[in-house]
């Protein structure tokens, strides 16, 4: 609301303020101001066991005194800086030790601001409200949305009903945060086939970390009770902190499962290694990183599949264009590396380079595009660390990481060429390889979940050589082409001799010059090929199905906090 103020005095003494509208006046406390506002402070608790909070200071009478009394914490959310102009109020108290201050304009911040002084405080007791009635006038969304939200707070002793003992029954009970990340929705089927009772709460759209979010968190662990707290590399994990704090003042674990690059995602984040976090990472490569981030519990867990889904079946008829020798499913990363190259302001040595510092990134082991410069390019490091924000300095380490993957996938598939590929994936791929025709074949993108599982069928061999973004690591198709009872001819990556046996389940290519030799047999040898599919499904079946990575997160959870 848009104001005036006038002030009031009474023999040079500030006694009021005259808050001017547009068609009205009204006063703030009027001629009876110190009584109207030390009756603010009626229904308190006399014991000190809530943490009062004035929603708007007006003249001051009542925080002063609360204050002479009080020895406990107290805080003020007051955006009205034409107001605190006039009285003073913060220079006035600035010496008081147990008073917060809230000015946010936002009152999502004001809410995180104050629930994070909530958790500061020992037990954190309940927020009690104490609202001026001057400040809901004044602006009813903010005042009324804090007095709404405290008052729901203060009703029930939220922290009392947390403390309930953990992992006591057989099957833990989770609680899963979506956002429509595709693992979640497996997680979902796996447990309900192996009856494990969870409770899902799907994050809104752009509202990561928002208040209403860590509400419902908090309302559902009240009413569901579970074990821990399940995400996908830490979706609903808010930047600042507040879910981990208060997932840790209640002592109820959080497993985070990154099945992308944590270190592009946690560079976003404050310091949030609580103990009560577990981090499972798909690739083993990326656990000296997390230890160094100060994350205490850090185990592997690779990828799976779902075999409910990906299942041994026929090419079906109608899909006679999917018909393959050999087929590609995979991004051509051409969009990607250009939005980068058009959103990103980046210093010219590293803009005019980048294609140069991703083919050495690409062919050194070293996981980290920071770390490359730093070890093989110390002049570009330099410029790259003179990059002032975060933002940019990310988004350099994805371009460098995508082009990588672009040269190196590129040069793989140019391999496959003369066995005349079908390349599923984006049109990119036209800017690379030239028109589809004689040479090669293409289908747009497919879905993850209605049509891959039919499309790999169709393939005599299915063909794969992963993102560099996983040096170690293998990618999802090394799961789901054997689920599915079929061939899979794959670039060798270190991890995969934990995963499968060598020439028996899995056949790959340690340098591209034998990728041509290994198709030529494998189209002309149908026993081989079978035998190999054959095993590599035994070997997913017996030991990569989702309903054994949940069953691995359990025993792991529950071995390390179920005491």
């Amino acid at each position: 609301m848009n104001y005036t103020v006038q002030p009031i005095y009474d023999s040079d003494q500030l006694v009021d303020i005259l808050l001017i509208e547009a068609d009205r006046a009204r006063h703030l406390v009027g001629r009876y101001g110190k009584r109207l506002e030390e009756r603010m402070l009626e229904g308190l608790p006399n014991k000190e066991s809530v943490l009062p909070v004035f929603l708007g200071s007006g003249m001051g009478y009542a925080l002063e005194a609360l204050l002479q009394t009080w020895e406990g914490p107290v805080a003020v959310v007051d955006k009205e800086e034409a107001i605190l102009q006039e009285t003073a109020l913060r220079q006035r108290f600035a010496g008081c030790t147990n008073l917060l201050w809230i000015e946010a304009q936002d009152s999502q911040e004001a809410l995180a601001a104050l629930t994070r002084w909530q958790m500061d405080q020992p037990d954190c007791p309940p927020l009690f409200p104490v609202p001026h009635p001057a400040y809901k006038r004044l602006d009813p969304d903010y005042y009324g949305e804090l007095v709404h939200h405290l008052r729901a707070s203060s009703q029930s002793d939220f922290w009392a009903q947390t403390r309930y003992p953990r992992f006591t029954g057989v099957i833990p009970r989770v609680l899963l945060l979506s956002s429509g990340y595709f693992l979640i929705g497996e997680f979902q089927s796996a447990c309900d086939r192996m009856g494990v009772p969870y409770a899902l709460i799907v994050l809104p759209d752009k509202e990561v970390g928002k208040q209403e979010f860590v509400e419902d968190v908090l309302q559902t662990i009240v009413s569901f009770r579970p074990d821990f707290v399940l995400t996908i590399n830490h979706l609903g994990v808010d930047r600042e902190g507040i879910l981990t704090g208060l997932l840790e003042k209640m002592q109820i674990p959080l497993a985070s499962w990154f099945v992308d690059n944590p270190h592009l995602i946690l560079y976003h984040y404050n310091d949030l290694s609580s103990p009560w976090t577990m981090i499972f990472t798909w690739d083993a490569d990326n656990i000296p990183t997390l230890q160094r981030r100060g994350f205490k519990h850090v185990h592997y867990l690779p990828l799976g599949t779902d075999v409910h889904r990906f299942r041994p079946r026929s090419c079906s008829s109608q899909h006679g264009s999917w018909k393959a020798d050999i087929s590609f499913v995979g991004n051509s990363m051409v969009h990607k590396v250009g939005a980068k190259v058009e959103q990103g302001d980046f210093p010219g040595p590293l803009l005019t380079g980048y294609k140069d510092i991703a083919r050495g990134f690409g062919a050194s082991p070293v996981q980290e595009v920071e770390a490359y410069l730093r070890e093989y390019e110390p002049a570009l490091a330099r410029c790259f660390l003179e990059i002032p924000d975060t933002e940019t300095r990310l988004a350099y380490e994805a371009l460098v990481t995508w082009q990588a993957t672009l040269t190196y996938r590129l040069s793989c598939v140019r391999q496959i060429i003369p066995f005349v590929p079908l390349i599923v994936g984006d049109d990119g791929w036209e800017d690379l390889l030239g028109v589809p025709g004689k040479q090669w074949q293409y289908h747009d993108a497919m879905n993850y979940y209605t049509e891959l599982p039919e499309f790999y069928p169709c393939s005599t061999i299915n063909f794969n050589c992963t993102s560099l973004q996983m040096k170690g690591a293998v990618n999802q198709r090394v799961f789901d082409v054997p689920a599915c009872g079929q061939f899979l001819l794959t670039d060798h990556r270190q991890q995969i001799e934990d995963l499968f046996e060598r020439d028996k389940e899995v056949i790959c290519f340690c340098d591209q010059g034998e990728i041509q030799d290994l198709v030529r047999f494998y189209l002309t040898h149908e026993t081989a090929r079978t035998r190999i599919a054959t095993r590599a499904r035994e070997r997913v079946l017996a030991e990569h199905t989702y309903e054994q990575r949940i069953t691995t997160i359990f025993q792991v959870m529950r071995a390390t906090y179920g005491s």
